[in-house]
């Protein structure tokens, strides 16, 4: 498995478009950073940095984590998009991190990654992506996994249906990580919605069944970071989505046919981001991918 170092986030700096009625999620977590007296910085715990950044054109969300009690600062960046590169590396540089991965959650469609722009700036960075998705990266991760960051970890859960190589990474469960847990969810659940599923392999039955089973059996207060919004939300949480998603509450036939009738436009950009994406950042196409250090 991987090793990486997450630390102290600095929350509210990443919320960007608050909607003008914020959801549930929202609210729990003010009150819940309110507890801290020194900084809004301290969020979850002394070690967590995080940020959520965005990318208006595909309305993407690229994560930023970091292990700022670790000596080396390590950190990720999940979802990179290469408009954003520039912005994202001098970010990783204002705080004093050292970026050492590049991961995406899945093949998208709607933009080119930036995890290959990464790789040439910063050196020794590698590139992280499911070995179902078949496509190129250094690391190539399977369910179960662990990618450590510092003295904390995320872990993979695989959640095909928007693509066959989807997977959702959650922060640990263990005493010493970042409580309440977080899931970066890729385009598998959405806030109030989820990923199509009529191309790369898509199965909304697939996608329906990996929902159910890997995310929303985590515990309810986790917290879900999708890789788009396109209606101002930011976050929101396990327990809200069974509730409220309005198509994941239905059942598994009704949810198929909600799939089957929605008659989306071909995405725009998919014939030049799936085959830019497809390489995911391996610069050298001679190298071998690493099998994650771990289960």
């Amino acid at each position: 498995m991987f090793r990486l170092s997450l630390s102290t986030p600095c929350f509210f700096s990443s919320i960007l478009c608050l909607p003008q009625k914020p959801c549930n999620a929202f609210y729990a977590m003010r009150n819940h950073t309110a507890s801290f007296s020194s900084s809004s910085s301290s969020w979850y715990s002394n070690k967590l940095l995080f940020r959520q950044l965005f990318e208006k054109e595909s309305s993407t969300y690229t994560y930023l984590l970091a292990d700022v009690a670790h000596p080396d600062k390590p950190a990720l960046l999940i979802d990179p998009v290469d408009r954003t590169v520039d912005r994202d590396l001098t970010l990783v540089k204002e705080l004093g991190l050292k970026l050492i991965y590049a991961m995406n959650t899945h093949v998208h469609a709607d933009h080119v990654t930036g995890t290959g722009l990464i790789k040439t700036k910063v050196p020794g960075v590698k590139s992280i992506i499911s070995k179902a998705s078949k496509s190129k990266a250094d690391v190539l991760i399977e369910a179960g996994d662990k990618i450590h960051f510092g003295d904390l970890f995320l872990e993979v859960r695989v959640t095909p249906g928007h693509t066959l190589g989807c997977v959702t990474y959650v922060t640990g469960d263990a005493p010493d990580q970042p409580q309440p847990r977080m899931a970066f969810t890729g385009d598998a659940l959405l806030i109030r919605g989820c990923g199509r599923t009529d191309f790369q392999g898509g199965s909304s039955q697939q996608l329906y069944q990996s929902v159910h089973s890997q995310i929303f059996t985590l515990p309810k207060e986790t917290l879900l970071y999708p890789a788009h919004d396109y209606k101002g939300f930011t976050v929101s949480t396990v327990g809200e989505e069974m509730l409220y998603n309005p198509r994941l509450t239905k059942d598994e036939e009704e949810f198929k046919s909600i799939m089957a009738n929605l008659n989306l436009p071909y995405p725009k950009m998919i014939d030049i981001a799936v085959p830019a994406n497809m390489v995911c950042g391996l610069q050298d196409p001679s190298a071998k991918p690493d099998k994650a250090l771990s289960k």
